[in-house]
């Protein structure tokens, strides 16, 4: 939330407007006074890296009685104010319509009980309303993703991975019972991305006859598989079928009593709303802030009150009422026991998600299992840097395989293991069951590709006769896929469907605007750059230069500005020049004046490792220093390796599950009528994230037309808005660079 007031403040200003801060939620309106406090651009410093909410949030009993709309439309028009950005649930974005709809009603009043004047209700005649949601539980409609929520996420999953290395110690049990009344995104996200064994969340309850009975099934099948913990994750708002409470003690009491396992409960309670913002709520907080502002410069007198929303990697705009409309029809579904239709008024990815848990979880459902004629033999590699979330990917593929009764293969050590070494062997269960919160690669992965020896290739795929294949990387990985579809005219062993899962902190595969790692990087940077903060605002004039990785694509450097508030961001697409280091120097010291050794007085610049060959990090802060003269001082910081390493975030954990589970559909769906026909080139695609769809792109299509080959990267650059945005936050006057500069 702070993020979203941060971006709406500066962005207001940027744009010419005046922005008020309503201390305490709806008693701030109602009381007015010093709780309505007109912000200034330095009022915000710093607020990106603070959890909760710095201007406070209250529940309001006197707004939602019409005298005290009638006291807040007062207050609003004593202080100038003709729009409302609420950041709020479904309660407050309601009540924020109501007033809207009451508002020259409330106007009228007002003048004929003498409260205010006829002429000072001029130009006050509409009022305009903009919604964002502010959300742990993910309970809006219209939205993939509301505010806060991925933090909260990440919360519980830390927390599961800790509850984890206890339950495999002592082989225990564990019932996590997360938040979530009405909506069992918690619940269900924290399920896949921390591989537990069962969930229970509102939309899809279980069987009231036999849910207890369907459980210890699937525990203890996990069990006779070698697994050595139990993790069964409570959605707060869970229940059956006839709407009868499902508690943690009673999930616990069924598993000691049916099969004596060892339980305990964890209550997680409100941790899960604490801590500072992940990275993906500080963007995602800070371009829908932004949004919002233009939203209301935008707004006409018959515009619907819009939430801002995203969908997939887009940020939209939907009707505020009929988002709120669909979110209450989903509890009133649930209480009227129309499981279908609650489900259906969520998002299409929550019903992939659920889909893809099932399907990595139930592996003994005899149901899904296919004829033995139809049954594949799948082959999954990774190419290319490790990046977070490849594991989960492998883990997800695999186990979806072995649930339809195909047969996962990894190639391990990438396809130098494969000539080398025939280095391929199938999966199990046990193997792969908890990869999902590992970092790194577990199969092995590496930069050669299949030219090494392209025919030595094709002979271990014919060996094993692979019948589709899975390739999980970053540029090395869209090459690979290249490479062996340009073969298929020689090699019949590779006339066979082939995809490829963009993996890489750079973010520079073409066809997507979102690669699996690049979220776990973010993350490591944001704690990396909200450490050197700490160091740079305690010594008041200092600036730290930050190099970060990224090869020639400037994502992570462009992203990584606007989650950390970085004052200059520099990028291989622009590139440096010494007119820009003037520029951004100038703007420092400008800062600095202003800054008069107050506190938070610290400053940030990011380099992409790639942004120029005569310009380093060291160079950069070796000018600065000499520019300062004095004043203030500048040093160098490199995280290194640090952005490729660690557990992956559970954003990455969850679209590396979705995207393998699609990407195993498309190697059913696309099998050729006649072994070793030629195949359609789209039979080898890269999957992808463009705009608000997931889509499958032919290589050979991306290859020609998308694709800066000697640089590595796609011909689009989708980031370039990110660093706009970043420099306007900063209030850096040079913020939007022509081409040239």
């Amino acid at each position: 939330m702070n993020g979203a007031v941060r971006a709406v403040v500066r962005a207001a200003i940027a744009k010419g407007c005046e922005p008020y801060a309503i201390y305490e939620g709806y008693e701030g309106l109602v009381q007015g006074g010093s709780m309505m406090k007109k912000m200034t651009w330095e009022d915000v410093r710093g607020w990106l890296s603070e959890g909760g909410t710095l201007i406070g949030t209250a529940r309001c009993q006197p707004f939602r009685e019409r005298w005290g709309r009638l006291k807040s439309a007062k207050n609003m028009i004593v202080n100038g104010i003709d729009a409302l950005i609420v950041c709020g649930g479904d309660g407050s974005l309601t009540g924020a319509d109501l007033f809207r709809s009451e508002w020259s009603g409330l106007l009228e009043e007002l003048v004929a009980t003498g409260e205010l004047t006829t002429e000072q209700i001029k130009g006050y005649e509409h009022l305009t309303i903009v919604g964002l949601v502010g959300s742990i539980d993910n309970d809006m409609s219209s939205t993939d993703a509301t505010i806060g929520a991925f933090s909260s996420l990440s919360r519980i999953c830390q927390s599961v991975d800790f509850i984890d290395a206890t339950a495999y110690s002592h082989s225990r049990a564990f019932v996590v019972e997360v938040m979530g009344r009405h909506c069992g995104w918690l619940a269900l996200m924290a399920g896949i991305a921390t591989g537990a064994d069962y969930i229970i969340i509102p939309e899809q309850p279980p069987n009231s006859k036999n849910w207890g009975d369907e459980m210890c099934k699937i525990v203890n099948s996990h069990r006779k598989k070698g697994k050595r913990k139990t993790i069964v994750i409570v959605a707060e708002g869970a229940i059956d079928d006839n709407l009868t409470p499902i508690t943690a003690g009673t999930v616990k009491d069924l598993l000691v009593e049916k099969l004596g396992l060892d339980t305990r409960i964890t209550t997680l309670g409100h941790v899960q709303r604490g801590g500072t913002a992940v990275a993906f709520d500080r963007l995602l907080s800070t371009l829908q802030g932004v949004d919002a502002v233009d939203a209301v410069l935008e707004s006409t007198p018959s515009t619907p009150s819009p939430m801002i929303g995203i969908t997939e990697n887009k940020i939209s705009r939907k009707p505020l009422m009929e988002s709120v409309a669909l979110t209450k029809s989903v509890a009133a579904a649930i209480d009227s026991k129309n499981f279908d239709k609650a489900m259906s008024l969520r998002d299409t990815e929550f019903a992939e998600y659920l889909q893809a848990f099932r399907s990595t979880t139930m592996i003994d459902n005899e149901l899904e299992l296919l004829p033995i004629e139809k049954r594949l033999n799948i082959a999954i590699i990774n190419v290319g840097a490790p990046a977070g979330g490849m594991n989960a990917a492998t883990r997800a593929a695999a186990c979806y395989c072995l649930s339809r009764g195909h047969k996962p293969f990894a190639i391990h050590n990438g396809f130098t293991g494969l000539i080398q070494h025939d280095s391929v062997r199938e999966l199990n269960w046990l193997d792969v069951d908890n990869w999902v919160i590992r970092g790194g690669s577990e199969i092995g992965t590496n930069r050669n590709l299949p030219d090494v020896d392209i025919g030595l290739v094709a002979y271990h795929f014919q060996k094993h006769s692979f019948d589709g294949l899975m390739i999980v990387g970053g540029f090395e990985a869209f090459m690979s896929l290249y490479q062996l579809e340009q073969a298929r005219a020689s090699y019949p062993a590779f006339r066979i469907p082939m995809t490829c899962l963009p993996a890489t902190i750079s973010n520079n595969v073409p066809g997507t605007e979102y690669s699996i790692g690049s979220d776990t990087c973010l993350n490591a940077l944001v704690d990396y750059c909200d450490a050197i903060k700490q160091s740079a605002n305690a010594s008041r004039r200092r600036v730290f230069v930050v190099e970060v990785q990224g090869g020639r694509s400037g994502y992570i450097a462009s992203y990584a500005g606007l989650c950390v508030g970085a004052l200059a961001v520099y990028t291989p697409e622009k590139g440096i020049n010494l007119k820009m280091l003037e520029k951004d120097i100038e703007h420092l010291r400008e800062n600095f004046a202003q800054d008069e050794g107050k506190n938070r007085a610290g400053k940030l610049i990011l380099r992409n490792e790639k942004a120029s060959k005569i310009y380093t990090t060291e160079l950069i802060a070796d000018i600065i220093r000499d520019e300062a003269a004095g004043r203030f001082e500048a040093r160098t910081a490199n995280p290194g390796h640090v952005q490729q390493g660690g557990i992956p975030s559970p954003m990455d954990r969850l679209r590396a599950t979705r995207l393998a589970v699609k990407c195993m559909n498309f190697i059913e769906e696309n099998q050729p009528k006649k072994p070793n026909s030629i195949l359609p080139s789209e039979t080898a695609s890269v999957i992808g994230i463009v705009g608000a769809k997931i889509v499958f792109t032919s290589v050979k299509y991306l290859y020609d037309h998308e694709t800066e080959i000697e640089n590595r990267r796609p011909r689009r650059v989708l980031w370039s808005k990110m660093q706009q945005i970043s420099r306007m936050l900063s209030r850096n006057p040079f913020g939007i660079r022509s081409d040239d500069e």
